[in-house]
């Protein structure tokens, strides 16, 4: 059985880097079996992180085929990918697109990630269209088995990574004392 990936926006107020709260609707993505259940795991997967009210405002069925999370990558990108097959009762070339949900820092490495994703793939297929998606974070589904907490517990790591800061540069200039000394003055 396929994963089948919902859109919940979820409505909320968020301080923002000056200390002023503000409303805000952003977008987050549940694995469930209908919409019901959706809107359930949305609102426990909120209450961990929203401590005052919230409301949820939308639920859709998002059209991801795959979710891909990788290391050290801070936001997520909708990438295309046009799979090409031959028609033989018709002799012509045929197109079909997916989407997939990549974790990248940017569109260059969501591009590069959408390659290794696509690494096992049989078929031919280009990437015609790499955007950033509005999606805050993502919410799978695993059982309480031990093999889904494995899972579960990959799947947060990587995606709880973050990308490793540019180490800051020491300064081993030197300058001459009476220079140094004359602008002291």
């Amino acid at each position: 059985m396929s994963t089948i990936w919902y859109e919940c926006k979820v409505k909320y107020r968020k301080t923002d880097e000056t200390g002023i709260q503000k409303v805000t609707t952003e977008p987050y993505l549940v694995d469930a079996l209908s919409y019901t259940e959706a809107e359930t795991r949305i609102t426990q997967e909120m209450m961990a992180y929203i401590s005052e009210e919230f409301k949820i405002t939308n639920i859709k069925m998002a059209g991801y085929a795959e979710i891909h999370p990788f290391e050290n990558t801070d936001r997520w990108f909708r990438s295309k990918v046009s799979l090409t097959a031959y028609d033989e009762e018709s002799g012509k070339e045929r197109k079909t697109n997916l989407y997939l949900l990549i974790q990248a820092n940017d569109v260059k490495e969501a591009y590069d990630n959408t390659v290794t994703a696509m690494k096992n793939t049989m078929g031919d297929y280009t990437i015609p269209a790499i955007s950033e998606s509005p999606i805050m974070d993502v919410f799978p589904y695993f059982s309480g088995e031990e093999d889904g907490l494995a899972q579960l517990e990959k799947f947060n790591s990587l995606k709880a990574s973050r990308p490793a800061m540019p180490e800051e540069t020491e300064d081993h200039m030197e300058f001459d004392p009476e220079v140094v000394a004359s602008f002291e003055e």
